[in-house]
């Protein structure tokens, strides 16, 4: 029966391809033009076409006001998923339309409504669990295997597909791009409703306007693209499933293998192990792209390759130590340069924890200072230096309230002299690492030896590279180690090898025969590669990790207090000792401001701004100075005598604030008129 290729795209299971469609009726362009921009343009009837690939080139959009916006699967926003309304009623049904994988993606969560008996207890009503995987049998059952959210200790379980129930998506807080979102949480045959979290930066003028002032939500309708093998053609032909022609699905009726299958990299990796090594004809060459290893250019000119075997290959992913646009490489574990360290900074005591290691203390000394507000943790001046023990539970005191908290031991080393003092692991300031060590690491001894991340420079380069593009960086940070997959592949005569990277590397094959040859004459080539942003923020996104997050500061309450009386003006005070009256938090004083810094700041651009409002925060500029001449917080805050006052001045009134305002302008009309010199306000 013909239909519409569009039906056809709606209707197509991908797991069932490769399917072999004939043409019934064709579509012309201008009666010459065969291909245009890659795609199709001109199907005739009777054509027959093998379609192995389905994909999803771009979204269409559609507002809350009905209006329709065309995002391409590159637009650089991110977006939250809104769970579907819509029960699925059986597992199976739940199999057919979301796509489930080992991939931490393709691992939709549901709740079911009902409660289901298992063999070994039970799914509860309105308990939720998350499919990790599916199994088919060979007479077309099959199971899931799942496990209960937020459940310790962790339970596994299967169900049918032919289960029956009320299942519901459950809420997803993750944040994905368009291409994760057509690559893995499309369902089929089912409407997808996200919401714009993040949109691309306003210098993005390529993409920045597409959602300017759409609200709400957003319900995706994918736009597709099949990819396909014309019966007398070696190249893949892109058909956009929008093209008006009528198609019918006769692949029982012809051999799929009559069809030159082209294959990406990914496909021949998936290959059985047992079918290498193989020897495969190149249809379409690697693209040259700026973050191609030298070494892989050679492929560009080879019509065949032998491709031996495919494996999983260890890299050691590392980023340039700078400010503005770092770079990001793979370093193969070959890699034969030497690599001296590099101080390493710290922003917490939680970093600190972290960074600490068995085989050696951490040196490090302070860049910024801390006042610790709770008895029992110490406070952190510039120039201080450390060596970090361990952490541990203390009691602290905050405002007459006792609580335990987790603390850093440190030794505080004053000469030849170490004091041991507690920090808090929620200490907000800088530490920089001071290195003792100057001997020279082979990349493996790096990640072997210390914590990662971890700084280090290239000492001496890699002889046995032609050019070492690590060698001229001037910091790297060993990030962590990964697995990638890499085919290894060979020239036909075995003079050159290579690994390729299979999801780096866009080149098209055909499998031709098995390759019965000589052993190989030279050794497997790595190279260290430099990747793109886009590539590294995808490998460190999908790596699973266990480390528990920095703890959150402890909670102090504060109250405003009572409005305090109000200052009555002193016509001739004394010079204010400025460091006690800046540093002490319950003075009862209001501000004295002297007729020279008043004309300054009168003058300044700084005067003109508005005031802010409370509550007010202590200067730190002259608590800095003295701190830079030797002197601690506590010798540089002078306690003035009224210790019995019940206020905390931390708060300011907003009236006074506003009356000290008025105060300012009615002395700068005054000196601007009448030229009479005042100290007061």
């Amino acid at each position: 029966m013909a239909m519409t290729l569009t039906e056809f795209t709606r209707s197509l299971d991908p797991k069932t391809l490769p399917r072999i469609l004939q043409i019934q009726s064709g579509f012309y362009f201008q009666g010459a033009v065969y291909e245009l921009f890659g795609r199709e343009c001109c199907l005739s009837t009777g054509d027959l076409m093998k379609i192995i690939d389905i994909s999803i080139t771009k979204f269409v959009a559609q507002t809350a006001d009905a209006s329709e916006i065309t995002l391409p699967l590159d637009y650089p926003g991110l977006f939250r998923i809104v769970s579907d309304s819509q029960e699925y009623l059986t597992i199976q049904e739940i199999v057919d339309s979301m796509k489930i994988s080992s991939h931490r993606l393709g691992q939709p969560c549901f709740i079911s409504a009902d409660q289901i008996e298992l063999p070994e207890g039970s799914v509860k009503e309105k308990e939720g669990f998350r499919i990790t995987a599916l199994s088919l049998d060979s007479q077309g059952g099959g199971h899931v295997d799942c496990d209960f959210l937020h459940k310790e200790p962790k339970f596994s379980f299967k169900l049918d597909l032919s289960q029956e129930g009320h299942f519901l998506e459950c809420e997803d807080d993750q944040f994905y791009t368009l291409r994760e979102l057509a690559e893995w949480k499309i369902p089929k045959g089912r409407k997808r409703t996200v919401t714009v979290v993040n949109a691309p930066p306003t210098k993005d003028m390529l993409f920045s306007t597409l959602l300017d002032n759409v609200s709400g939500d957003l319900t995706l309708t994918p736009v597709y693209e099949l990819q396909a093998v014309m019966e007398l053609r070696k190249s893949v032909a892109l058909i956009p499933s929008s093209m008006d022609v009528e198609v019918i699905d006769v692949t029982e009726q012809f051999d799929v293998n009559t069809f030159i299958q082209p294959l990406t990299l990914q496909d021949v990796f998936q290959k059985p192990s047992e079918i290498f090594p193989m020897v495969a004809e190149v249809i379409e060459r690697p693209l040259i792209e700026r973050h191609m290893p030298e070494q892989l250019a050679s492929l560009l000119h080879l019509e065949r390759v032998i491709v031996h075997r495919a494996c999983e290959v260890k890299r050691i992913l590392a980023t340039e130590i700078r400010q503005e646009s770092p770079r990001h490489f793979l370093i193969p574990t070959t890699y034969n340069g030497r690599f001296k360290r590099r101080p390493r900074e710290f922003t917490t005591a939680y970093d600190l924890e972290r960074a600490r290691s068995d085989t050696e203390p951490l040196h490090v000394v302070a860049t910024r200072g801390f006042d610790s507000t709770y008895s029992g943790l110490a406070s952190v001046l510039v120039g201080d230096e450390f060596v970090v023990k361990k952490s541990k539970s203390v009691e602290i005191v905050c405002e007459g309230n006792r609580d335990t908290v987790e603390a850093l031991t440190c030794m505080r080393i004053k000469g030849k002299s170490h004091e041991p003092i507690r920090l808090p692991m929620c200490l907000d300031g800088g530490f920089m690492e001071v290195i003792h060590d100057k001997r020279q690491y082979s990349i493996s001894e790096v990640c072997h030896w210390f914590p990662l991340p971890f700084n280090v420079k290239v000492s001496v380069r890699d002889l046995s590279l032609k050019e070492d593009i690590l060698a001229s960086v001037p910091g790297l940070r060993i990030e962590e180690e990964i697995t990638d997959p890499y085919l290894i592949v060979s020239s036909p005569d075995l003079s050159s090898w290579w690994e390729v990277p299979v999801n780096r590397t866009h080149m098209i094959v055909h499998l031709e025969k098995s390759w019965t040859g000589g052993v190989p004459t030279c050794n497997v080539t790595s190279s260290t590669e430099e990747i793109s942003e886009d590539c590294y923020y995808t490998m460190r996104r999908y790596v699973f990790t266990t480390v528990t997050p920095p703890p959150r500061p402890p909670k102090k309450p504060k109250q405003p207090p009572a409005r305090p009386a109000k200052p009555q003006p002193n016509p001739r005070p004394e010079k204010p000792a400025h460091v006690a009256a800046s540093c002490s938090p319950k003075s009862p004083q209001p501000p004295v401001v002297s007729r020279d810094n008043f004309t300054d700041r009168r003058h300044s651009t700084a005067g003109t701004e508005r005031m802010p409002k409370s509550p007010a925060t202590l200067p730190k500029p002259v608590l800095q100075k003295a701190v830079m001449r030797g002197h601690s917080l506590e010798d540089v805050c002078v306690t003035l005598p009224d210790e019995d006052d019940p206020h905390d001045y931390e708060y300011i009134d907003e009236d006074e604030l506003e009356n000290i305002r008025k105060q300012f302008h009615e002395q700068s009309l005054s000196n601007s008129t009448k030229g009479k010199p005042s100290n007061t306000i």
